[in-house]
């Protein structure tokens, strides 16, 4: 009876696997992650004589170079597509025939611009599973009562289908059509470059069909050298000693591409350049007058190796006029340029793939991977300086191509953002997290060499916090850190790594690796041990951004003497100098008081590190603190000596008002939920108690005052630059003044020194 049963139960239990498994699969896996499918091979399609004969591209202004207008090649001339009755089944045939792996959206109405020439397909009925555009029932070829308003464009998946092929239908046209091909790579030859990171010379190789193949050089410019480059996250080009490539080639027979490349050395990826003529290969395999192209690569000082000190130990801008702010990893962020000796950002109208390149190369990566809008990665505060950006491709700096200086009528809600194409460093591969429940967590284990082997091992968690932590997700490509944990016993790692290899980490919070970051080197102490007690994180692709508004601590400034019998919540809470010890209940405190309206201009919220279970209660002014210190207060001498503080407790973390459209999601009544939502801000008014700072002794004089929100980075944010805001400060034993406020950052270099003695908010709480 039992073994009757016995396959019911287990058929039983196989359905509620999949079902269980299946509540998963939205989810999917980030970048670097293997993927569970193996990937189905390509086979090229095999079309009947009769099917027309089409070539596909994607063009227009567009923001990744997989996506964009689609447009289609047909009788010896470009057209496009209107968006009737088109679906995601008829993206998925554009970007299957393409090369790409699947559709990811299609958008109508011409979102790239307008195209040009005839409409070749209207009302098209795909299934998905049509080889060919061409193949998919329609009004019929050039039949369509649209206009090129109504153009529609796609977006496509980066994965590009394994083996794919690129077959050209249409020979006789082959000076009009754009590179397909499955991959491309720079595969160093020489030995003295094999064991270089990044790899910065060798021959540029084309994956066709599943095979990596040479390109003949025959017709290859400098302008296709800059383009490769730039895709490999190079901002230029340089020569390099032919001699030996041509003592190489002879040894070795390469194996050639079809086709030659024409670029116009604009173009953000290869696939953007033109098809160049097929090439004339000899009996010998021997590309006419030829050899493999290979190509010598300049990179970024950031990623430049030296003989001292190895690569750079943090990220350095090279370029003083620009700059990116708000990005999870070294290459991406919001675009902020420098004009009258104060930082701004650009409005997105016009922002394009072109214009985002310009920046890249300006700061020492390659093309840009994507260009974004919206305010995608954070706004930015300050003025908005450029709008309506339209560059050639091959100009020096963003500040040199055509721009409308006039902002009119652009938020901060349109601050233009960059994703750069970066050197591959390999940093991957020496760092990763064990035993979480997903792949943005877990324990984090380095591989170190430690007796001459490379072993894998924890990392001590002593003084392990936010900054490490954010090291450590932008390392694997993860995003920003949301926790750091000091403790992972919840987390089993890998059992033979549960030894210390790394520890005494502090890191400023630039660095792209971990090892760059100060640590003990081979002289290891670590009292707690590694297994349960090593250090882990959680990382998150969103993070919230605190800034202070300067102009509202400079309109509600004042001074006001408190008696101190009026004190005593304040007294119990350390808000008062600490001279008032003595100080009879009868005397008074000189109290300069403002406001502070605090933003969260990033993409998450911001949330109290400790949960509402941990909250403490002050009995004095009947609330619960969620932040041990939110904020801190100081008055400084013009040399940086501290001559006052006060300090902020977070009592209440709520949203006092949000941008429009924006509902309020925190508030302080009856015990609710603390936090600042995203395009809200909470503000402290000056007429509260702590709101303020003790000058009771304070001599007449001038003075640089100075708040700091979320000065112990307990909550991790995008961007701790911002999160200081200084004023310059006059008091004449009678009045005060405060005047010239502003953010961390927001200020020149040259601007920033006349505030003399004062660092950076991470040098200064560090």
């Amino acid at each position: 009876m039992l073994m009757t049963r016995l396959p019911r139960c287990t058929v039983l239990l196989l359905v509620l696997l999949e079902l269980a498994l299946a509540q998963y699969e939205h989810l999917g896996y980030p970048p670097g992650y293997p993927d569970p499918e193996v990937p189905e091979q390509y086979t090229a399609p095999q079309l009947a004589p009769d099917t027309p004969r089409i070539q596909l591209r994607l063009a227009g202004d567009k923001r990744k170079h997989n996506e964009g207008r689609v447009e289609v090649f047909y009788n010896g001339e470009w057209g496009t597509v209107c968006d009737d009755d088109f679906n995601l089944h008829a993206a998925q045939v554009v970007c299957r025939e393409l090369g790409y792996l699947e559709a990811v959206s299609w958008t109508p109405s011409a979102k790239y611009g307008k195209g040009d020439g005839p409409i070749w397909f209207d009302n098209l009925h795909c299934s998905g599973k049509e080889r060919t555009l061409a193949l998919c029932p329609s009004n019929g070829i050039g039949v369509s009562d649209c206009k090129h308003t109504e153009d529609v464009g796609v977006v496509c998946s980066d994965k590009r289908i394994p083996g794919f092929k690129f077959v050209n239908t249409l020979p006789n046209h082959i000076e009009n059509l754009d590179i397909q091909v499955e991959d491309v790579r720079i595969r160093a030859i020489l030995s003295s470059y094999r064991k270089r990171i990044p790899v910065t010379e060798g021959y540029v190789e084309v994956k066709d069909g599943g095979k990596w193949k040479q390109i003949c050089n025959s017709e290859w410019n400098q302008l296709n050298s800059r383009v490769i480059c730039g895709m490999f996250g190079f901002p230029g080009e340089r020569k390099y000693n032919a001699r030996v490539y041509k003592m190489f080639a002879r040894r070795r027979k390469p194996t050639y591409w079809d086709y030659s490349v024409n670029c116009t050395g604009n173009e953000a990826h290869l696939s953007s350049c033109k098809l160049g003529q097929a090439t004339a290969v000899k009996s010998n395999e021997t590309c006419s007058g030829g050899l493999p192209v290979v190509v010598s690569c300049v990179p970024g000082r950031a990623f430049a190796p030296t003989s001292m000190t190895g690569f750079r130990k943090a990220f350095r801008q090279e370029q003083p006029l620009v700059r990116l702010r708000g990005g999870a990893i070294v290459g991406e962020g919001r675009v902020e340029v420098l004009k009258n000796g104060e930082w701004g950002t650009i409005c997105d109208d016009h922002w394009s793939l072109l214009s985002a390149t310009v920046v890249c190369r300006e700061l020492g990566f390659g093309t840009a991977k994507e260009a974004l809008s919206g305010g995608r990665l954070g706004q930015g505060m300050g003025p908005v300086h450029m709008n309506e950006v339209q560059c050639s491709g091959f100009e020096k700096s963003i500040t040199e191509c055509f721009f409308n200086k006039e902002a009119l009528g652009c938020s901060h809600e349109e601050d233009a953002a960059v994703r750069c194409n970066v050197p591959a460093m390999g940093f991957q591969e020496s760092l990763r997290l064990s035993g979480g429940r997903n792949p943005y967590e877990g324990r984090v284990e380095v591989l170190m060499e430690r007796n001459g082997s490379l072993v894998w091992g924890t990392v001590c968690s002593d003084g392990w916090g936010t900054m490490e932590a954010m090291v450590v997700c932008r390392q694997l490509g993860l995003g920003f850190a949301s926790n750091a944990f000091q403790e992972t016993w919840y987390w089993p790692g890998e059992v033979s790594a549960d030894a210390v290899v790394m520890s005494g980490v502090r890191c400023s919070g630039t660095e792209m690796s971990l090892s760059h970051c100060l640590h003990h080197g081979d002289h290891l102490t670590c009292a707690k041990g590694g297994g349960r007690n090593a250090a882990g994180v959680s990382c998150s692709e969103t993070a919230p951004d605190l800034v202070l508004n300067p102009q509202v601590v400079e309109q509600t400034t004042y001074m006001e003497d408190r008696p101190m019998f009026m004190l005593q919540c304040a007294y119990e809470e350390n808000c008062l100098s600490s001279t008032s010890n003595q100080a009879p209940a009868n005397s008074y405190r000189r109290l300069l008081r403002f406001s502070s309206q605090i933003h969260n201009n990033g993409q998450s919220d911001f949330r109290p590190k400790a949960g509402r279970h941990s909250w403490v209660w002050h009995d004095c002014h009947r609330h619960y603190h969620s932040m041990e210190v939110f904020t801190i207060y100081d008055l400084f001498s013009l040399n940086g000596t501290k001559v006052a503080e006060g300090h902020k407790a977070s009592f209440c973390l709520e949203d006092s008002e949000c941008d429009e459209g924006i509902e309020k999601r925190y508030e302080c009544a009856n015990f609710g939920e603390q936090g600042i939502t995203v395009g809200c801000w909470d503000t402290y008014r000056h007429d509260i108690d702590c709101q303020w700072i003790d000058i009771t002794e304070l001599k007449p004089g001038d003075y640089i005052f100075q708040i700091i929100i979320n000065p112990n980075y307990e909550v991790p944010e995008s961007d701790y630059s911002n999160n200081i805001m200084k004023c310059r400060c006059r008091y004449d034993g009678h009045r005060v003044w405060m005047y010239s406020c502003h953010n961390g950052g927001s200020l020149s270099t040259e601007t920033e020194q006349t505030f003399p003695g004062l660092l950076n908010n991470q040098v200064t709480h560090r």
